[in-house]
This record gives structure tokens, sequence and C-alpha cells, in this order.
């Protein structure tokens, strides 16, 4: 473990023992997954302070080797901070990412984002109840699955949708307002940012990032925050659902994926869209994605020799739909297919899964065990089978 990470692991170890040895100072009223919580003796200040890990086996059989090519490793690893400062008007969110996989490459000459720990660094102020100011960097008003905790979700992990057209996380400012009419819940949503993902600390390379979302819940609010929670964990009593859609505007892209990916030799504007929609009742969930990425100027920016593709964009379209249903025992059983298609021009490679999934929920999305099985048919390949093994523990 490099120098970082070892001195945020025992920043945290100090802030425990600072919390357990000032009960005088502190109140603590938590309960398993919820973290550990105090409060200033004088209300000013208050911390809650969490971890969770997710422990996964990943397999599939590769038709090129003939060969069951397998690995376990740490897929995330976090500690999170939050609470209020000075106001309760004014709450904070600090996130942090240890694993490999949430920080960068352990391959040795991949270190561009190999020290990219910080994952959420946001200040929230109550402007009005309805209306709230976020400053600093959090994940964009994009698409649903996304914006989903990756402790939330129904499967082991998000689809090819997310990693291909997702917005991730940016610096910057985040307006959001709701409000109701009757029964129903409308929500709006405003962000300008960096346009170029987490922790950048160079200068602005490109222009700046321009998303906004609009949701409508026509039967009311979920239980518990569910429309962005994987599964019907409160098990709703009434049907309850969401549909939302939102535009991204990044001007003068500088990584292939917008927020994500390598920095290539030219920018880009990209314009990307979403629409999705969440419905769940007693037990039974379904969602679904659509996503449509473009570059009116074109995707590609640089060729080799031969006219092909060595530097683009990503761009194209893909759909994701899901279902489950959570058996009373806590087993839940459900399907996902996602397709993607890429724009022709970037010569990337179409792809279609099939995934279903069984998980058993001790305790909520705290502590479970998830694993699931895909069929993956890629365009110019031969199909293959992927399974995977999860175990996630939030304290």
């Amino acid at each position: 473990m490099n120098q970082k990470l070892t001195g945020v692991c025992l920043a945290f170890l100090f802030a425990c023992l600072f919390a357990f040895n000032t009960h005088a100072q502190t109140t603590n009223n938590t309960t398993f997954g919820k973290g550990l919580r105090f409060v200033a003796a004088d209300s000013s200040f208050s911390m809650q302070l969490g971890t969770r890990f997710q422990l996964l086996y990943q397999g599939g059989h590769d038709p090129n080797t003939k060969n069951w090519e397998d690995r376990f490793l740490i897929r995330r690893a976090r500690l999170k901070f939050d609470g209020f400062a000075f106001s309760p008007r004014l709450v904070y969110k600090i996130e942090l990412g240890l694993s490999n996989s949430d920080i960068g490459s352990d391959v040795p000459d991949v270190t561009n984002n190999a020290d990219n720990i910080i994952l959420d660094a946001v200040a929230k102020w109550a402007l009005t109840p309805n209306l709230h100011l976020w400053v600093g960097q959090a994940k964009l008003p994009g698409n649903r699955e996304r914006v989903i905790s990756s402790q939330k979700l129904q499967f082991v992990d998000r689809s090819l949708l997310n990693s291909r057209f997702n917005l991730d996380r940016d610096a910057g400012l985040q307006l959001h307002h709701e409000h109701k009419v009757g029964q129903v819940v409308l929500r709006e949503i405003g962000s300008l940012s960096m346009g170029e993902g987490r922790d950048i600390t160079v200068n602005n390379s490109g222009g700046y990032d321009y998303t906004g979302r609009f949701e409508i819940l026509p039967l009311g609010d979920f239980k518990g925050g569910g429309d962005y929670v994987g599964s019907d964990i409160e098990r709703e009593q009434t049907p309850k659902l969401s549909l939302a859609a939102s535009y991204d505007f990044n001007a003068n892209a500088a990584r292939e994926q917008a927020q994500l990916g390598d920095f290539l030799s030219e920018t880009r504007d990209l314009r990307t869209w979403f629409v999705d929609a969440m419905f769940k009742y007693r037990g039974f969930s379904a969602m679904g994605e659509y996503a449509n990425r473009k570059a009116p100027d074109g995707p590609v920016v640089l060729r080799d020799e031969r006219g092909g593709v060595e530097e683009t964009f990503v761009t194209g379209s893909a759909l994701n739909l899901q279902a489950g249903y959570l058996l009373p025992s806590n087993w839940e059983v459900a399907g996902r297919y996602t397709d993607y298609t890429p724009t022709t021009e970037t010569r990337l490679r179409a792809q279609d899964q099939y995934t279903l999934g069984i998980s058993k929920y001790i305790v909520g999305h705290s502590l479970k065990v998830q694993s699931d099985v895909t069929l993956i048919q890629e365009a110019g390949r031969d199909d293959r089978t992927q399974f995977r093994l999860q175990m996630e523990l939030a304290l």
C-alpha cells in the first residue's frame, strides 16, 4: 500500500478512536450498516463514518484458449464521511476509494489514474427547503444506474450501457430542486462542471460540461429513496414509478468517454442524452435505460496510414432492461438484457449481453451475496460466458 493510502487509513482509524473516546461529546444511535455517528456537544457539526468492501470472484471461458480464466479481487473498498457543518442546512459528503479498481490500474505501465483516491468531496447547502446547491465533486445527474450507489445495485455490477456512456463524477456546481403537485413529485437538476472527470489537477484542457435532468414520480415518493436503490427492498405496498430524462453537453471534451478514458490528441463536442424509468411493487422491480451519444464533428480523431482507427471518442447508443423479484425469504432472481451499438465510424464492436442474477440479502444491501452469469455476444467474436460471485459488507 502506498504512502497516500496508508495515511488515509491511519486518519480513518484515528477518527474512529476519537469518536469512541469522546463519549461525553457524542451521541451515537447507529445500527449495523449505518456507520459510526457522533454529534458535537454544542450541535455545531456531526459526522458519520462508514466503510464497506466488495470481494469478487470472476471467471469465464475464453473461446480462444479454451481455458477457464478467473480471479479474486477487492472490487471496491470505500471510506465515507458525511454529516452537517455549522448548520443542519449545510451538509457534506466525502468518499474515498482504496482498491485498485477504485483508483486506477495495477498494471505498472498504466499509471495515469493511480492516485485517484477522491470519489466524492461535496458540500450541499439548502437555499430553501426544496432547493439545494451542491459545490464540489460528485456524480453528475446522468443515467439512473450510475447515480445508484454501487452498494445498492441489483446485480454484481452495472451494465454495459453504463460502462460505455455514463457521465461519472466531475467537479463543479449543481442545483437540485424538488416540489409536489398533489402526490406527483417533480425534480429538476442542473449542473456546470469541468468536463474531464474526478480529481483532475491540471488546467481545464477543453470546454465545460453542462447537464440537465428532469424526473417525475406520478405515483408519489418511493420508500427509503427506492427510486435509486436496486431491488424492491422496501416491498412497496402500492405501485411506484419514476420517469426521467437527462441531457449532457460536453464542450471540447478531451477524454474518449467525456469524463472517463484516455486523453486524446484532439477535442470534440459530445452530446449525450438518457431516458430511464424505475418501477416497484410488492417485491417486483423493473428498470429501463436508453443512452445515445454523438460527436457532431465526427468521433474519430486519429487514423493510421491504412485508415485504421487509432483514437476515437466512444459514441453510439445502448439499451438496458432489467427486472427482478424479491422473495419473502430475501432471495432474489433477476434478469438483464443490454444492447450496445457503437457508431460505425469508430470501428468499435457491437455487443449484446444476457444476464441472470441470484442474490441473497442478509441485511439489505449492507450484507449480501450476489451472483450472476452473463452470455456475451460480441460482433466478430465467438460467444463467451462470464460468472461472478460477490459479497458486500458495509458497516
